[in-house]
């Protein structure tokens, strides 16, 4: 159905055009005799040396796409995935390359494009059915189901002017959601609405993807891209870097997104973090799964160890730490043994269990503690990790639960 040979696409960066033909005419004969550009101004030696500069968005991009194929397109940002649906989409040109599509092709690459403030939300869905390529016909057979799946059914009368930033969302999601083309192309529009919303619209893009239609799908949720596609590609810098399963494809990518098992190291004691009693040498947070990537995911034990100086004998000193989440909440605190140790050299060590923590960014808050309860020394935020959710899910709802904890716990249903 798709089927892209050698894309690539190139911009140029700065003032293009400077405003008037005439201007444009007497800077390109400048530069034809090598005289200095007459539009610019002094200050601006930076700005000119930048001119002619081009940035490559797309670089030898290749790859097919069978019938009934759902791919996902997975990538930092900046690494040219909305570029890639907009030359797909027909809405640029590429610079170089070709590209085949066989059957017609529908775009959800910003949600609500083509809606009009003034006109109502029944008007609206007409006019944004239109663009995205429906017959009037098709908008109105569907018309119905597309107000209700909007939840918009109070206020479809009422001009979009006056809705709410959600209700708008949704009731343009409705509309894109129920296009009916060969090729569906879709960037990043799971992210829309609230949380009870956006469960409709993935359970929407799973009944899409079993629909037997051709899906070229965008998202960072990766999770959601193991659930809904079959395959994947991967695309860094402009460059197609592998593609393959998505649950492979989707592997190299957190392996490189997430770098969660790097250690803390501090290789004398005078540098590192602590007390002239007792000073830290090394914090390291990594998944004993081994993982061949190595990434902490939710299914995967974690060891958090410490190496530590002793320096001065005869003091009852321990270490406690305090996981914190992105959000600022505390997990669970928890601290070695307190003892007295002679001066030396130590290696302590905790593990936090499999699916116990939720997917997330979390941080280690280290404290010394000195007679078990005076705080000589405390460090904010000594190390970090990232959970990852890298298990795909066989029901609709692939985005993240809410919760600190997500521990699978047992359930019995019976009939009563």
């Amino acid at each position: 159905m798709i089927a892209v040979e050698g894309l690539s696409k190139a911009y140029r960066l700065g003032t293009i055009g400077s405003g008037t033909l005439a201007e444009d005419l007497n800077r390109w004969w400048a530069r034809v005799r090598g005289r200095p550009d007459p539009a610019y101004r002094i200050g601006e030696e930076q700005h000119a040396r930048r001119m002619g500069e081009h940035v490559w968005a797309l670089h030898d991009v290749s790859f097919d796409v069978g019938e009934g194929e759902v791919l996902g397109i997975v990538g930092r940002n900046g690494a040219g995935k909305s570029t890639l649906l907009k030359i797909l989409s027909q809405v640029t040109a590429p610079t170089s390359g070709r590209i085949t599509l066989r059957g017609r092709v529908a775009s959800l690459l910003e949600v609500g494009t083509g809606f009009h403030s003034e006109l109502t939300g029944r008007e609206n869905i007409f006019l944004n059915g239109a663009i995205l390529g429906m017959t009037k016909s098709e908008i109105r057979r569907k018309l119905d189901e597309i107000v209700a799946f909007s939840e918009c059914e109070e206020f479809i009368d009422t001009p979009v002017k006056r809705y709410s930033s959600g209700m708008y969302v949704r009731l343009a999601f409705a509309v894109a959601a129920h296009l009916e083309p060969e090729i569906l192309v879709v960037d990043e529009v799971l992210a829309v609405g609230d949380a009870r919303f956006q469960r409709k619209c993935l359970g929407k893009m799973n009944e899409v993807s079993r629909g037997g239609r051709t899906v070229l799908f965008v998202s960072h949720n990766t999770v959601a891209v193991q659930s809904l596609c079959h395959r994947a590609i991967l695309l860094q810098e402009g460059r197609l870097v592998t593609e393959g399963p998505a649950s492979t494809v989707v592997s190299h990518y957190l392996r490189e997104a997430y770098r969660s098992d790097q250690p803390s190291d501090w290789a004398a004691p005078d540098a590192a973090p602590g007390t002239e009693a007792l000073r830290v040498r090394r914090v390291c947070v990594a998944s004993t799964a081994r993982r061949p990537d190595g990434l902490i995911t939710m299914t995967s034990p974690i060891e958090v160890a410490t190496e530590f100086w002793v320096l001065k004998p005869e003091l009852h000193l321990h270490i406690t730490y305090v996981l914190v989440n992105d959000e600022g909440v505390i997990v669970l605190t928890t601290g070695c043994t307190p003892e007295r140790r002679p001066p030396g050299l130590y290696r302590g060590s905790f593990s936090l269990p499999a699916n116990l923590l939720n997917s997330g960014a979390y941080s280690l808050r280290l404290l010394i503690v000195q007679n078990e309860n005076q705080v000589v020394y405390e460090n904010g935020s000594i190390a970090s990790f990232t959970v990852v959710d890298a298990a795909p899910r066989a029901r609709a709802w692939v985005g993240r639960e809410p919760g600190v904890v997500q521990p699978p716990l047992p359930w019995t249903v019976a009939p009563l």
